[in-house]
């Protein structure tokens, strides 16, 4: 009988040949086609999985390096991101988490919060995960920090790893503190490349109310109340609460309460950098280091070696570096003006001019991931201004349509370590972007567009 390929495989093995015939044919200039073909394997073999995705970062390192497709310094750039360090930093206070037993401690106070009901344990850990947002400007620090409280709570109500229950827990955490939380200003790093950029090239800095009150309404309150009936109808469970309270647990050890008051700290500094300005990377760094240190003996010699996720961390350099190749090229800014020259932008059409720029927002995020889709577009803004006959202000804004709504999980590094830390693959993070941004296109967006135009935005 004739065997067939799985559509993954089909569209990974269309991706390299796509990427092949680019380097042949050299459709654009010689930087911007080896850039163009090394990102349409490397986003095919991250979309599609066949290949675990740490493998498909060094095989993209190595091939730019030997194609000369830009400098080690633009290529390796992710190891020298702050969100790199940030990442790091929060793996070793999982691993802190996880192996002093207050991950279960707080779960156990949690599910007594959420109720016995799946509903409510989706919930709950869903509107935690939001609610961080108001509090931690990072949101890889808010899912390293969730996510073995969320695991200790899917053990704590029956879900076993493998079980839908366990993905579902997963999945709240991951996407209750990234995705909504687009719509809060200092708590995702695309806002605030997009607010940095706009600040430098046209002098407009939204203030807080101001971002909040445009975006949170529909972009951060409404998708919330999409997301968690998503996850619950697409992988339904029921839970089997253990029968144990809190008084199992007895008394906090030593260890407990040394790292609760380690995280208070940490989580006091990074909710606060608008005062100190220190970056919630080096505050992640220096928590991690005083956790490795001996005489606090928290993380020991052998939970740094074996319960690290060395892989995430190539897999976000991997992707960081991407987005820097295709910026540094100049291929996302071609690839910006191209989609604008198509789309139907002119003075007096709201609706088309809404739609329009959501869409280049969107596309242009797909290749440059989220945080390059504001480098690429705000310098942008003015040509698109005058298209539209909008204001500079409003064009700016609309850059968050697009990168609040990711197609493909690999454009968001912190749902990429998230579902890592979770011990899920991308496949059921993949589904629920596609779910999440039908919805958003065709339910969110025209509510948004209502709105934006209630606001005098459009």
């Amino acid at each position: 009988m004739p065997t067939h390929l799985p559509l993954s495989k089909l569209i990974a093995w269309a991706a390299l040949a796509v990427g092949l015939a680019v380097l042949a044919l050299q459709p654009l200039p010689e930087g911007e086609s080896r850039a163009l073909a090394l990102a349409v394997a490397a986003i095919g073999l991250w979309a599609t999985s066949v290949i675990p995705e740490p493998i498909t970062a060094v095989f993209f390192f190595t091939a730019a390096m030997l194609l000369k497709a830009a400098p080690a310094s633009v290529v390796f750039s992710g190891f020298e991101s702050a969100a790199l360090w940030l990442i790091f930093g929060g793996l070793v206070m999982g691993v802190a988490v996880r192996s002093t037993g207050l991950g279960e401690r707080i779960a156990t106070r949690l599910g007594r919060a959420f109720g016995g009901s799946y509903w409510g344990v989706i919930t709950g850990v869903t509107v935690v995960g939001v609610a961080m947002g108001f509090l931690m400007p990072s949101s890889m620090g808010r899912a390293i920090l969730l996510m073995p409280i969320a695991l200790s709570l899917a053990a704590r109500y029956g879900f076993e790893p493998g079980s839908n229950g366990h993905l579902g827990v997963v999945l709240a955490a991951a996407f209750g503190c990234h995705v909504p939380t687009f719509a809060v200003l200092p708590a995702n790093v695309p806002n605030l490349v997009m607010v940095g950029a706009a600040e430098t090239l046209w002098r407009y800095t939204p203030s807080y109310g101001e971002y909040l009150l445009l975006h949170f309404p529909v972009l951060g309150l409404l998708k919330t109340a999409v997301m968690i009936p998503l996850i619950v109808k697409l992988w339904p469970d029921t839970p089997k609460p253990a029968t144990e309270g809190i008084r199992a647990l007895g008394p906090m050890k030593a260890s407990e309460r040394q790292l609760s008051l380690l995280l208070g700290v940490a989580l006091v500094l990074w909710a606060t950098d608008f005062l100190h300005h220190i970056s919630p990377a080096w505050i992640s760094m220096a928590a991690g280091a005083i956790l490795l240190m001996p005489v606090v003996g928290l993380v020991d010699r052998k939970a740094f070696a074996e319960q690290i996720n060395y892989g995430s961390m190539f897999y976000v350099a991997g992707i960081m570096g991407l987005g820097a190749l295709v910026d540094k090229s100049g291929l996302g800014a071609r690839l910006a003006e191209a989609i604008l020259a198509i789309l139907p932008l002119a003075p007096g059409h709201g609706v088309a001019n809404f739609v329009s720029l959501a869409t280049i927002s969107t596309l242009v995020g797909m290749f440059t991931t989220l945080p390059g889709g504001p480098a690429v577009l705000t310098p942008l803004a003015g040509e698109m201004a005058r298209a539209s006959g909008l204001p500079v202000e409003a064009v700016l804004m609309s850059q968050v349509l697009g990168f609040s709504n990711p197609i493909l999980p690999y454009e968001s590094a912190p749902l990429v370590v998230a579902m890592q830390l979770g011990g899920e693959r991308l496949g059921a993070a993949q589904t629920l972007c596609l779910w999440l941004a039908a919805v958003t296109i065709l339910v969110l967006l025209p509510l948004d567009f209502l709105w934006w135009r209630l606001l005098g935005w459009i």
